[in-house]
């Protein structure tokens, strides 16, 4: 009972949720996923209790992937730390591949066990996942027998569940009708092309699965769906806002009278009342959204900003803009001003000038600068080249490689580097060379990479980051390989941040004193390591700030190879020329082992050099539309307050 009034059992995340026209599902939008983690967790805890008080059993039913990994690991911690049981606990998982074994790292009774079910005192026997190893011929009496499990158990009293790109549900793919239970199901190619690089080649992704059906999922008497990050925002939107179609699985989900989508602010950026809420109802018009309002009409219209007219703006839904803030002449030149303060070809500052509308102060004239990457590209694919003129024009620019991004190695560009090293040598009896030899021979791709493979891969990214860093002109010095280890399991899934990244994110600050740092801003990372860099630096910036010699650091965010500032958004706006565009280019070339089939491009098929002069010449097109001069390229920033 004392557990019971436990405040941390309390928890409501500062979560929004306004009825419009618009939406069709009840959700909550947090201020970031472990904030949203947190709510589900607390939210499971509490019907635990609530159950064991009442003695009853508590039937939830379990989400595997990368979303949920933090609320299995804060109800670990509220078991150990604060004495949650799960020993009125009954689970039913959504789904499993078919056929996959139950050890396979990939498999989800590895997962559930790995990151829930072996750290508490949930009994054995109340654990229920679909069995991978089903023989073919019984698995229809399974998937039967299952359903029954579920139905004698009482029902699931809390559903949990992420959501697919596809908008699948479980793995209940487009075209999954209403009425569908528990069965086998063929894998849509998007689902399996997300999972391969899991599986080390889609090749290797089963192309069948066992899951739960809609029916099964809506009758649970409680639902909650997760989704966090860009990349999950369209198909949130048209779960949220669409109509019920069986090619959106998720929008069933509308039929069910207690459903809660537990969104964060870049999963919920594409709902009308976030993207565009002056569509909505009145609006606070602060300086924010006036510019975002303008960005949208601008694109709307087909217009640039000075031709914009009172009729553009009333007959777009902003006629309360017009009647508190004036003319759209006078918003117009607003705008106008504020995008072309944000270009500079002076990133570091410029020297001996007015900086009182440029978006970088004059002084110091030389600066300290750390660039911080998550992975060892980062630098050059989205801001090479800010990185090649911030060098150009004489700062101290440090680059700080925060993980050593071993996994985005194939092995078979790991064997070919080992091969050149054995001619090179030219002997087969090197004992380093033999043991990595035979470590690929042994390689088991159900396990977790061996070390000395990992260390290799290392090498390779590692070499490779510093031929672009040469090229662009730093010393070797300058050049910082952090190696975090919450990156160094072996495999996608990550460890939790442990102090030890944290202080050696710290270290590496009080040691430059930066007057700039650049950060990478991108959360649609489909692997969450950019995110999880960011919150290293923020939680860094946090503890330094008291500290003097950051009074005089400012804090810059790029975006990487998914994503773009959009243009309301940015705040300094770094032009490129032809030369300098082919300058950058050749500095992400050192990345060899990243061209020509990279293991995580995400949902974009195109290579990443690509992605970043499409993505630059893009920017520069949108300023040109806007109004504002033409360039071949633009780099964006947004600046970050600490």
């Amino acid at each position: 009972m004392q557990l019971l009034n436990n405040p941390s059992l309390k928890y409501k995340a500062p979560g929004s949720f306004e009825e419009t026209r618009y939406e069709k599902l009840h959700n909550v939008i947090c201020d970031s996923p472990t904030e949203g983690s947190l709510l589900i967790a607390h939210r499971i805890a509490r019907l635990i209790l609530e159950k064991q008080k009442n003695k009853e059993m508590c039937v939830l039913g379990l989400a595997t992937g990368s979303s949920p990994i933090s609320v299995y690991r804060e109800l670990v911690r509220l078991h150990q730390e604060e004495g949650l049981s799960f020993s009125n606990v009954i689970s039913f998982n959504l789904d499993e591949y078919f056929p996959l074994a139950k050890d396979d790292i990939q498999s989800y009774h590895y997962f559930m066990h790995t990151h829930l079910f072996n750290h508490v005192d949930i009994k054995p026997e109340n654990i229920h996942i679909p069995n991978g190893e089903v023989e073919v011929d019984k698995v229809r009496k399974f998937c039967i027998e299952y359903e029954k499990k579920i139905k004698d158990a009482g029902g699931i009293d809390l559903q949990i569940l992420g959501i697919g790109r596809t908008g699948h549900i479980g793995f209940n793919e487009p075209g999954s009708h209403r009425n569908s239970q528990t069965r086998t199901i063929t894998l849509d190619h998007l689902t399996r092309y997300d999972a391969a690089p899991s599986f080390q080649g889609i090749e290797n992704v089963p192309r069948k699965a066992i899951t739960m059906g809609i029916q099964t999922i809506l009758s649970a008497k409680r639902v909650l769906l997760m989704a966090w990050g860009t990349n999950k925002s369209e198909i949130i939107q048209k779960a949220i806002e669409g109509v019920i179609s069986p090619m959106i699985p998720t929008t069933y989900l509308q039929l069910h009278d207690n459903t809660t989508l537990v969104l964060d602010k870049e999963a919920a950026s594409e709902l009308t009342r976030i993207k565009t809420p002056w569509l909505v109802g009145q609006c606070v018009w602060d300086a924010a959204l006036r510019s975002k309002a303008i960005a949208w009409l601008c694109n709307s219209t087909g217009k640039s900003i000075l031709k914009l007219t009172d009729e553009d703006y009333n007959q777009h839904g902003m006629s309360d803009l017009l009647a508190s803030h004036g003319s759209a002449y006078d918003l117009n030149i607003e705008m106008f001003n504020r995008l072309q303060r944000s270009i500079t070809g002076w990133p570091g500052g410029k020297p001996n000038a007015d900086d009182k509308y440029r978006p970088e102060r004059a002084t110091p004239e030389k600066k300290r600068v750390i660039i911080f990457s998550p992975h060892p590209d980062d630098d050059v694919i989205s801001m090479g080249g800010t990185f090649d003129r911030l060098v150009a024009q004489g700062h101290e620019v440090h680059v700080a490689y925060q993980t050593s991004g071993n996994i985005a190695v194939s092995d078979q560009d790991a064997m070919r580097f080992l091969e050149v090293a054995a001619d090179v040598l030219q002997t087969e009896d090197n004992k380093r060379l033999h043991e990595l030899n035979q470590a690929f021979k042994e390689i088991n791709p159900q396990h977790p990479a061996p070390r000395a493979i990992c260390e290799l891969k290392g090498s390779i990214r590692k070499r490779e980051s510093l031929g672009a860093t040469r090229y662009v002109g730093i010393p070797d010095s300058q050049v910082h390989f952090m190696n975090l280890p919450f990156y160094e399991t072996g495999q996608i899934d990550k460890n939790p941040v442990s102090q030890i990244d944290i202080d050696l994110t710290i270290a590496l600050i009080e040691k430059i004193k930066p007057h700039q740092i650049y950060a990478a801003g991108d959360l649609a990372d489909p692997h969450g390591t950019h995110r999880v860099c960011l919150d290293l630096i923020f939680t860094a910036l946090e503890k330094l700030k008291s500290k003097s010699f950051m009074k005089d650091c400012w804090v810059w965010l790029y975006r990487g190879a998914w994503h773009e500032w959009d243009i309301h958004e940015i705040e300094m706006a770094v032009p490129m020329s032809p030369d300098q565009v082919l300058r950058k280019r050749k500095a992400i070339f050192f990345h060899q082992s990243q061209k020509d089939g990279v293991m995580f491009q995400g949902n974009d098929h195109r290579e990443f050099w690509i992605r970043a002069e499409e993505r630059n010449s893009s920017t520069a097109k949108k300023y040109k539309d806007m109004g504002l001069s033409e360039y071949a390229a633009i780099e964006a920033f947004k600046r970050y307050f600490f």
